[in-house]
């Protein structure tokens, strides 16, 4: 068990990280004692032993020892070389780079509890900056991405919320490009891995480039950005071994966030089903935070971005993932790329949730707190336009990987609030972005350049390509005739001008006492849960903590965080762990919190389910002596209702049908697995079901699709194949018949529901 002080007014940090206190004096003894080792053997500085120095007291060398000619190496001399470079922090306060001791890591410096963090704030800055420089060459956190080119399209009524350029004519089209991206794993990682996922959009727009830098999930895990640094260090790979990519089951991450309560409520939406979503259009996208819009009367207005999927929202299930990770690492952003290249577009619709600015506080939770959503069913999204992506990249390195955004990029009609971790978050881009591109003229790259003209008066530095006419590089001037020059913010076309707000309050390093519930909406997200999903979460928690080595973490989790959350969901998972979780709450009132709602059905991912097949991929499996017509059939009809009906054979060899037909196939059996389809199709032909019955992967195709609650469906002699594989038929989501139309319309509507869930409580069964 552990005590807490309190941080500011109403932030908690632990005194004891549960292990006995070592010596402060553990390192300085190794270090003395590896000097006297130094010493006694004759060695220098550099770690090589000199014969100078050992013969010749009145000499000092100056020449590498390796020239030497009594140079020679030890078992440990390089370990010996490297421990005047090793420390330990155990037993020393936390400082800052140029040694001052640090009271408060927890809460950047604000003006006032609830006001805009302050340019002045060294240890913030100084945190940030050596964060955002820790990765070269590619980004700290999002690095693996996939993108696409589109197009943003306002409907009538976006202008009446914001003055912005794009939301004014409904039959103006902005270009943008968006990167869908992993947060944890580097570049190299897998798409399915259990993650947040970024959804990042670069509008276009004829007034400059707006940047929307949201993720998939509507909050995050912590409340400040001055702790950023710390989660991520955490959720990474941890650094004595690189391990795991791209993954959050292990020590470092859960040890963080069962010591931060504020992350509680992310926490567990990551260990729900979104956090591997199907198809990259299956995902919702959000903002995170509370911004401002403003409009052309100069009212401004508190509002959260919500882009929704127009397909539906769905995810993968966990054991499907994981075997995604080996039969397909590139499956999301493959899906996209194929989709977009077949006229399949992504499309989704942009809304906001509006609060008047009298409206701030009339909530049971702070609009500053990223840890925090706004219930649908308290302020409902407004749809106020269409964003289409239909053009894939020519080049990956120059588009994708060299795309730079910014939350802090934004034009007139929008503008921040004083979210403590959106304020961080308005430092550190710019800064990363320098860094991982060499220099202040990334703006220069043509990914990252604006559509409108930009004029200033910034010059030079490195790969700088604009070639710049003029003697003046300074405002204002009269040698070049007073150019660029600024433009008043109320004229047509003004300027950017930050909305008008009255600060009058002190400097204060603390968080506001509103910021203090950190419970109170992980319920909500889990009463909203059905129960299929429900289950996954508590097999999600069970799966990661039986990755962490060290036995009081998970029992603090078990112990001290989920049930805070629910106690039967701390049960469940204790059971699991032979842990015994606690029958009350064991967090004070003021975290623990309070709502209004017990449930908000819009949290839940079947509230958004397809309900059709459109954009869905089908698997036909066939082998010589298929029933041609019924493989024919099986696509028309398929491909009339939007979907994609994909050629499956034991081989890449034409298909020999029954009627003498050739059919070539789309892919191998072990080429294109049941997890990377949505349902399957067995049609009839003696000989071709007859040969997958005989193959070992014809009977795991269906059995694996069975496991993962897919739709399967068998035509005439088909069935026999499920009988082979111990498929039962006659239930739900299993269906036989002996014609094509008998079987295709109950296979649309079970593929409209996604998945059969009613088959979840027994997919463990299956041993595919």
């Amino acid at each position: 068990m552990f005590s807490f002080v309190a941080i500011g007014r109403s932030n908690w940090r632990p005194l004891g990280a549960g292990l006995p206190c070592q010596s402060k004096h553990k390192n300085h003894n190794r270090r003395a004692k590896a000097e006297r080792h130094v010493r006694k053997e004759g060695w220098n500085h550099t770690g090589y032993r000199s014969s100078s120095m050992a013969n010749n007291p009145h000499t000092t060398p100056n020449s590498g020892a390796p020239n030497d000619t009594d140079f020679k190496t030890t078992e440990h001399s390089k370990s010996e070389n490297l421990e005047k470079y090793r420390r330990d922090a155990t037993g020393h306060d936390l400082r800052t780079n140029h040694g001052a001791r640090i009271a408060d890591n927890h809460n950047s410096l604000k003006a006032a509890e609830r006001g805009p963090t302050l340019l002045e704030d060294f240890i913030f800055r100084e945190k940030l900056n050596h964060f955002d420089n820790e990765r070269i060459p590619e980004r700290i956190v999002h690095a693996r991405g996939a993108a696409a080119h589109g197009y943003f399209q306002p409907y009538d009524n976006a202008a009446q919320y914001s003055k912005a350029g794009l939301f004014q004519d409904p039959g103006k089209k902005t270009p943008v490009f968006v990167r869908f991206s992993t947060v944890q794993g580097a570049r190299g990682s897998n798409d399915t891995v259990r993650d947040v996922r970024g959804f990042a959009t670069k509008f276009y727009t004829d007034e400059g480039n707006w940047d929307l830098v949201g993720n998939d999930m509507p909050v995050f895990f912590i409340q400040d950005a001055i702790k950023f640094p710390d989660f991520v260090h955490a959720v990474k790979p941890e650094p004595h071994n690189e391990i795991p990519q791209g993954q959050s089951a292990h020590d470092t991450f859960w040890d963080f966030v069962s010591l931060m309560p504020e992350s509680t409520h992310m926490v567990l939406w990551t260990m729900s089903d979104r956090a591997f979503p199907r198809h990259y259009r299956n995902m919702e996208g959000f903002g995170v935070h509370t911004f401002r819009l403003i409009d052309r009367q100069g009212k401004a207005r508190f509002v959260k971005f919500h882009w929704k999927p127009l397909a539906g929202t769905c995810s993968l299930i966990w054991d499907e993932a994981q075997k995604l990770w080996g039969r397909d690492p590139d499956f999301n952003r493959r899906m996209m790329w194929e989709d977009i290249e077949n006229g399949d577009f992504l499309e989704y619709e942009f809304g906001i949730q509006v609060v008047e600015e009298e409206d701030e506080h009339r909530f049971d939770f702070d609009l500053l707190d990223p840890t925090k959503l706004i219930p649908e069913e308290l302020v409902p999204v407004t749809p106020i336009g269409k964003m289409v992506l239909n053009r894939n990249p020519d080049n990956y390195f120059a588009e994708t990987e060299q795309v730079a955004f910014n939350p802090a990029h934004i034009v007139p009609g929008i503008d921040f609030s004083n979210d403590p971790l959106l304020q961080g978050r308005l430092f550190s881009y710019l800064d990363t972005q320098m860094l991982r591109l060499g220099g202040p003229n990334f703006n220069e790259l043509p990914i990252n350049q604006p559509v409108c003209p930009f004029h200033n008066n910034q010059r030079d530095s490195m790969h700088r390509q604009t070639i710049d006419k003029g003697q003046a590089s300074y405002e204002p001037n009269s040698i070049d005739g007073g150019w660029p020059s600024e433009t008043p913010a109320a004229a047509e076309n003004g300027g950017f001008e930050s909305h008008y707000e009255r600060i009058d309050a002190h400097k204060v390093r603390a968080r506001s006492p509103s910021f203090g519930d950190h419970y109170s909406q992980a319920t909500l997200f889990w009463n909203s849960q059905t129960e299929v999903e429900k289950e996954h979460i508590i097999a999600a928690y069970t799966f990661e903590l039986s990755k962490v080595q060290r036995p009081w973490i998970r029992e603090r989790v078990i112990k001290e965080i989920l049930p805070n959350i629910d106690l039967e969901l701390a049960r469940r998972v204790g059971e699991n762990h032979g842990i015994e979780a606690p029958t009350e709450k064991p967090a004070p009132a003021e975290e623990l919190g309070r709502s209004s709602q017990l449930e908000s059905p819009a949290l839940s991912l079947m509230a958004r389910l397809p309900g059709n097949i459109q954009f869905r991929k089908v698997a036909i499996l066939a082998a010589d002596g298929v029933d041609a017509d019924q493989v024919e059939a099986i696509r028309k009809k398929l491909a009339a209702e939007g979907a994609e009906g994909k050629v499956i054979a034991p081989s890449m060899a034409p298909v020999k049908a029954a009627n003498g037909k050739s059919i070539t196939p789309d892919a191998m059996l072990n080429g294109m697995p049941s997890v990377a389809v949505d349902a399957v199709v067995v049609p009839g032909g003696s000989d071709s079901v007859d040969a997958l019955a005989q193959s070992g992967l014809g009977r795991y195709y269906v059995q694996e699709a069975y496991k993962h609650l897919k739709a399967i469906a068998a035509v005439g002699e088909g069935k026999l194949l499920l009988d082979a594989a111990d498929v039962p038929t006659g239930e739900e989501g299993v269906l036989t018949g002996a014609t094509v139309d008998d079987v295709f319309t109950p296979l649309c509507e079970a593929m409209g529901q996604h998945r059969v869930w009613a088959r979840d409580p027994k997919a463990n069964d299956i041993p595919a």
